[in-house]
């Protein structure tokens, strides 16, 4: 592996496989699976009827002898809720749903192309370039990369403004457009019916999101996530991610703009920030 790579210890592990697990998953996520090649990957949510985000995660497309075989990168925290939410979902289906977090790893890379090795699976991040590639491998094989990375992979995160879930948005609460999901490739408008789509669409029709996450620049030490966000005593939004003087929030953009066309600084905790440019 590249010495440019983070072992992502807050990720987990799932496979679905089977003749229906195709279908199974398209008839659940906000995106396409059944276009993916082999060891091509896709970011996608599962969402409530409402149309707000329960799990997301990046969906990868496994060469397969019969039927389909995929794996699941998604939040460690959200592991064994997910594979009980599939399950519910599963009923007929002719699938096998998996939590592989204890056996399989996830690992990051940027800027150095990966060395591929017998039962590693590389796939491109689908939601934004900058990321590079990630990898899902042998949990004893990545292991011996450590901690070190992560807070370097956290800076780029952050500096490319790819949200994580559970710190800049709250699962249950946040709609996809609040995440960006329409931004960073994790809807498919054309795709058929899945839980949640008739919110999502009527989102796209409605023109623009009131709410994004947002990537901001701090005057200061950043505040802890979840910090309120305020234009005097005005709510402006809440501070998720941060890594020095940059951060993420999710903000109510007409109010925003609003405090940069009156010169009003916005605060978090008395540190100022602002919208980066």
């Amino acid at each position: 592996m590249s010495r440019k790579t983070a072992l992502l210890t807050d990720r987990g592990v799932i496979r679905v496989s089977g003749e229906g697990a195709a279908p199974f998953l398209q008839g659940l996520l906000t995106n396409d699976v059944e276009k993916l090649n082999a060891n091509e990957a896709c970011y996608a949510a599962l969402l409530t009827p409402q149309g707000k985000i329960l799990f997301d995660m990046i969906v990868i497309s496994l060469p397969a002898a019969g039927g389909a075989d995929f794996l699941i990168d998604c939040a460690a925290a959200q592991t064994a809720d997910l594979v009980k939410r599939l399950g519910f979902y599963r009923l007929r289906a002719k699938v096998a749903i998996a939590d592989e977090s204890a056996t399989h790893a996830v690992v990051a890379g940027w800027d150095d192309e990966p060395e591929r090795s017998p039962g590693q699976v590389v796939y491109a991040d689908p939601r934004e370039s900058g990321l590079g590639w990630r990898a899902v491998l042998p949990r004893d094989e990545a292991l011996p990369l450590g901690t070190d990375g992560e807070a370097s992979y956290e800076a780029r995160r952050i500096g490319v403004g790819v949200p994580k879930g559970g710190v800049d948005f709250a699962y249950g609460d946040a709609f996809p457009h609040d995440a960006n999901f329409d931004l960073l490739n994790g809807l498919d408008f054309d795709k058929g019916c899945y839980v949640g789509q008739e919110v999502v669409s009527r989102m796209r029709h409605r023109g623009a999101a009131r709410k994004r996450i947002a990537r901001m620049k701090l005057a200061g030490e950043p505040p802890p996530p979840g910090a309120a966000i305020l234009d005097g005593a005005l709510p402006v939004g809440t501070l998720g991610s941060s890594s020095g003087r940059e951060a993420l929030a999710l903000v109510r953009l007409d109010r925003v703009e609003e405090a940069k066309a009156a010169r009003r600084a916005l605060t978090a905790d008395g540190v100022e920030l602002a919208l980066a440019e």
